[in-house]
């Protein structure tokens, strides 16, 4: 210890006695916090509406067995518009979710818009490989519906088709709905899947 001022050494053996103290409390069963495992309490389970927990739904068909469409066009449009709508959805309503209080109100607005589109997507593309098969003719309930409304079948597909070319190649959809207020069926144009819910 030659060398080494008073004070020095008064400070090795201070910080010596509180390592030997350190070390004897964890020899005897103390435990010292920084030992403690940190057991962190079970993350808190987000609401449905915030979960992202959508499903991708099968097609309901074989899309080998389609006709009038092929199999690689239904199986893209599945693969790609469909499923990429469905995982979208489910980022956008995690990041609902995940907005601080204090957010501001653009923030929202954008996601909200966002998850409509999504949402829609969704239900428009489930609507639609539901009603692909079969002999592609109408028949049923919504024939009936439909002479009603339009006079004929044909008058309404007319009306269906040149609707859809309304939409110049953008994304959207012509959506044949029931509309309650005139108790009938109408197409409605849906560009974008932005209009209410599907």
């Amino acid at each position: 210890m030659s060398g080494m001022t008073r004070r020095e050494a008064v400070g090795m053996l201070i910080t010596g006695s509180v390592v030997a103290a350190l070390m004897d409390f964890t020899k005897g069963g103390v435990v010292m916090a920084e030992d403690t495992p940190q057991t962190s309490p079970a993350p808190l389970q987000p609401a449905p509406a915030y979960r992202g927990a959508n499903q991708i739904k099968p097609l309901p068909f074989e899309a080998g067995k389609l006709k009038g469409l092929s199999e690689k066009l239904i199986t893209s449009h599945h693969q790609n518009n469909y499923s990429g709508a469905v995982k979208r959805l489910n980022q956008i309503q995690q990041q609902i979710g995940s907005l601080p209080k204090d957010a501001a109100p653009y923030q929202m607005g954008s996601l909200k818009r966002e998850e409509l589109i999504a949402t829609n997507s969704m239900i428009l593309h489930e609507f639609y490989f539901g009603n692909l098969g079969g002999d592609g003719k109408a028949n049923g309930t919504i024939v009936d519906l439909i002479k009603t409304h339009y006079g004929t079948v044909e008058a309404w597909e007319q009306d269906f088709r040149f609707t859809g070319m309304s939409l110049g190649g953008g994304s959207g959809w012509v959506i044949l709905n029931y509309n309650p207020r005139e108790s009938a069926v109408h197409n409605y144009w849906a560009a974008d899947h932005t209009h209410s819910l599907a």
